[in-house]
């Protein structure tokens, strides 16, 4: 037993669960790289005011929640609570808004820190897979994400998964809609510190989950009553797209989601088999972000997915993935010749791209053959010092138990004919 554990609220992913969020990261890019997004990485750190301006000071990611830390320089850096603050700063570094071509459409992968309550569902550290369309103020744009995300899901298996959609309002509607809703705020009887944002940003108080707060908000003012025209039109036209598109949502007028700079366009998608944690991924619109950032106007659109939580859900409705094979041939060696043979057949199967794996350590038969039968390859192949004096190996059929010799110059042939 190691001295050591993964710190709290972490987790580690090993074989063979990690295949299952490999899955389901390549399920989540396949539509994204098939809609003309590009990958990006950045640091898993930041500048703290990155995400002070960006996510909002009053949001509690960064007030409770960020990983802060001085570097021996004196600056102030904090571990990435989210992802599109960090990949919008670094396409403004590059300058990619000034290539000629926007949207910017990038897609994104990585693990992102948080400290908060450990629970299932919710981790200090987890992963997400994420979308951002960079500089482009269109409807379309809105219904593309939310239909790529609907498609990932779908491909994946899922199905008990629901798609919850909201407009925030923009510049022009949403002040008036502020100043009346704190009005009606601050002759609610809560706390301290809820009061405090209802000066700062009081659609958070919209979003928060305590039931006596939820109880006196049933007849807060409705943002949808004081949408401009401009926006109104902006959310009809995405709901119409999302409707001819088939894919199914509802109205949620209590959507604010977690962060201040979303604009418009919010959504979120939620699966009820989560308890609580009920979040499988969300996004919107986000046009002044750039702005609070030090950068030019680019309004902007995108969405992140939770890998651990998509996970989670396939284990709620008992979807069992179509994971690809780990060893597809197991090569068994019964002496120092047939080990330096047959590790250049395994040689020779990898390169014509077959999954193969070898006996190491030099066991006898027995234990080598319970190694390939763990392996779940679907072949094995045997050879000892006769065997390789007549110029061939034993190919068993770990299915059917069948056995016979194949010529060793026609191995690879006959392995890749079988496994079609």
């Amino acid at each position: 037993m190691s001295t050591f554990q993964a710190p709290k609220g972490t987790y580690d992913l090993t074989p063979p669960d990690s295949a299952k969020f490999l899955a389901v990261r390549e399920a989540i890019a396949a539509p994204l790289r098939d809609s003309g997004y590009g990958y990006i990485e950045t640091p898993g750190f930041e500048d703290v005011e990155l995400f002070a301006r960006g996510v909002g000071e009053s949001t509690d990611i960064v007030t409770k929640e960020m990983y802060t830390l001085t570097t021996k320089g004196g600056s102030q850096l904090a571990l990435r609570p989210e992802g599109t603050a960090s990949v919008l700063r670094a396409a403004l570094e590059a300058n990619l808004h000034k290539a000629g071509n926007l949207p910017v459409k990038l897609w994104y992968s990585g693990s992102y820190y948080r400290y908060e309550r450990p629970q299932k569902g919710r981790y200090r550290h987890f992963s997400q897979v994420g979308a951002e369309a960079i500089g482009t103020e269109d409807p379309v744009l809105d219904a593309e994400l939310i239909i790529l995300a609907d498609q990932a899901y779908r491909s994946l298996g899922l199905r008990r998964f629901r798609i919850l959609l909201n407009s925030l309002g923009d510049k022009e509607c949403r002040p008036v809609y502020r100043e009346a809703l704190q009005t009606f705020l601050r002759d609610l009887d809560l706390d301290e510190e809820t009061r405090r944002r209802i000066e700062i940003n009081p659609l958070r108080v919209l979003d928060d989950k305590r039931a006596d707060v939820q109880k006196q908000l049933t007849d807060a003012p409705k943002l949808r009553d004081y949408l401009c025209d401009a926006c109104r039109a902006y959310h009809q036209e995405v709901r119409a797209l999302l409707t001819a598109a088939g894919v199914v949502f509802e109205d949620d007028e209590k959507l604010v989601r977690g962060l201040d700079y979303y604009t418009r366009t919010t959504f979120e998608f939620v699966h009820d088999g989560l308890g609580s944690q009920s979040a499988v991924g969300g996004g919107g619109r986000y046009d002044g972000l750039s702005e609070m950032i030090g950068g030019p106007a680019l309004p902007s659109v995108g969405w992140a997915l939770g890998v651990d939580r998509t996970v989670l859900a396939l284990e709620a409705e008992g979807v069992e993935l179509d994971l690809p094979v780990t060893t597809s041939v197991y090569a068994v060696p019964l002496g120092d010749e047939a080990r330096r043979v047959l590790f250049g057949v395994v040689t020779e199967l990898r390169r014509a791209g077959i999954a193969a794996d070898f006996a190491f350590g030099g066991r006898g038969l027995k234990g080598a053959m319970k190694s390939a039968n763990r392996s779940g390859a679907r072949y094995t192949l045997v050879a000892g010092e006769r065997d390789l004096a007549e110029g061939v190996v034993q190919l068993k059929d770990m299915e059917s138990g069948e056995q016979g010799p194949v010529p060793l110059a026609e191995v690879a042939a006959e392995l890749t004919k079988r496994l079609g």
